[in-house]
């Protein structure tokens, strides 16, 4: 039986677990408490790289008090062997009397049997607590496992008259000022990627770094979606890729030559993937790249373009759409064209999670309706 008690030590779990978002994959960023008596005597958080996991640290730090307590667990403790032994075991040694959890692993190699053990075991489990939370905050978990991708967070900005940029050759945009910028980068570093398009690489010539301070180590791989490796040597992200992991998917009919020679000159990664009707990078392709590479989390600020492509193709799982205080009052690019709007705006495919005000920035946030 659920408890109010039960939901607020949950939504604790969820805090902790959030702690290494960004820094966790290939696993989940998933938290954990150990509760005796209405005393918290263990948290635990799933480490950088994927270990330890967090319910392991939790019982540690418990230690004998673990016997007897509640363990609150955001998703379903793992019962099958990888690279450290199974959770699940872990906790019946303990001596915990019940466990709480918000979320089912769809993992195959667990899929109720962590539960299952459990319950064996004589422990009283109680599933589901907070569940809608907790799969907003491991999505990109379900989704490398049940489609083979990462989540997919696209943040775009736009004028107050709908501009992403100028004409072309125009000056850059600066949309948004320093609170919605801050934003954007604690954004990055709750992600294991920051992905941007070829387009965007060449005229804005980024550095897709995080830039808070005291922040600075907290740097992301940086991923180029370039058709055809048009990647200056001498942009910024080139020039860095020694310094900060850089791949750039491009598409199959790239010269293996050039490819080599790009990445000595570099030092970045150059990843063939196939192309679309479009003759661009296929985006589900790409993707998938990341999702084997252990990615679990995307951040897309990949421009106009890019940003449809992800919204109509039903790859933008969450939308952060900056829009800032001033007109652009000129001609130039629209930063989602009619089609795109329309699919973002259907209350049958996206819901509005949030509006927020950074300053005479508003920021509305939606998540896609699986």
């Amino acid at each position: 039986m659920t408890t109010d008690t039960d939901a607020l030590y949950m939504a604790a779990a969820l805090a902790l677990g959030r702690r290494n978002m960004g820094r966790a994959a290939p696993n989940p960023a998933v938290g954990a408490l150990v509760v005796r008596e209405g005393v918290v005597v263990g948290r635990g958080y799933t480490g950088i790289g994927g270990r330890p996991h967090a319910e392991t640290m939790a019982l540690a730090q418990a230690g004998e008090a673990a016997r007897g307590s509640t363990l609150y667990v955001t998703l379903e403790p793992c019962s099958h062997h990888g690279e450290t032994p199974p959770c699940a075991n872990a906790i019946v040694a303990a001596g915990v009397a019940r466990v709480v959890t918000a979320l089912d692993d769809p993992d195959p190699r667990v899929a109720g049997r962590g539960h299952a053990l459990l319950r064996e075991a004589g422990i009283a489990v109680t599933p589901h607590v907070l569940e809608r939370r907790a799969r907003r905050d491991h999505l990109g978990h379900i989704l490398r496992v049940t489609r083979k991708r990462p989540m997919v967070t696209l943040k775009l900005a736009r004028t107050s008259d709908g501009y992403a940029a100028g004409a072309l050759h125009d000056p850059r945009l600066h949309i948004t000022g320093p609170l919605a910028d801050a934003h954007t980068h604690m954004q990055r570093a709750l992600h294991d990627v920051v992905m941007v398009g070829a387009g965007t690489a060449r005229e804005d010539d980024p550095l897709m770094t995080i830039r808070l301070p005291g922040m600075e180590a907290e740097q992301r791989l940086r991923v180029v979606l370039d058709t055809r490796l048009s990647l200056s040597a001498r942009s910024r992200l080139a020039a860095t890729a020694r310094q900060i992991p850089t791949l750039v998917i491009v598409g199959q009919g790239v010269d293996p030559r050039a490819i080599e020679s790009f990445e000595k000159t570099t030092g970045a990664e150059v990843a063939p993937v196939a192309t679309d009707l479009l003759g661009r990078v296929d985006l589900e392709d790409a993707l998938a790249v990341l999702a084997r590479r252990g990615v679990t989390r995307v951040f897309s600020e990949g421009g106009p373009r890019v940003a449809e492509s992800l919204i109509t193709g039903g790859f933008a799982d969450e939308v952060a759409l900056h829009t800032g205080g001033k007109p652009f009052a000129g001609e130039g690019r629209l930063a989602l064209r009619p089609a795109a709007g329309a699919v973002l705006e259907d209350e049958h495919l996206y819901r509005l999670v949030e509006t927020i005000q950074f300053g005479p920035d508003q920021m509305t946030r939606r998540e896609r309706i699986a």
